[in-house]
């Protein structure tokens, strides 16, 4: 089962923004996930800057291949 850790933001421009990361740890809190998404705030590091978190999420996928 594949999990991505799903980080969405909203931007000054009231777009939202969202950052998809692959292999999130295992037994991540909402308090880790948003002292990330605070990081990110405070960094300034992406040209579309987010501004507020809007939320964080795990989402597991299967794949079952058809033959």
């Amino acid at each position: 089962m594949a999990k991505v850790l799903k980080l969405t933001f909203t931007c000054a421009d009231s777009k939202e923004w969202t950052l998809s990361l692959r292999y999130p740890k295992d037994n991540l809190t909402l308090a880790q996930a948003n002292t990330c998404m605070d990081a990110i705030i405070t960094q300034g590091i992406f040209l579309t800057a987010p501004v507020t978190k809007k939320s964080a999420e795990i989402v597991e996928t299967t794949t079952t291949v058809l033959s």
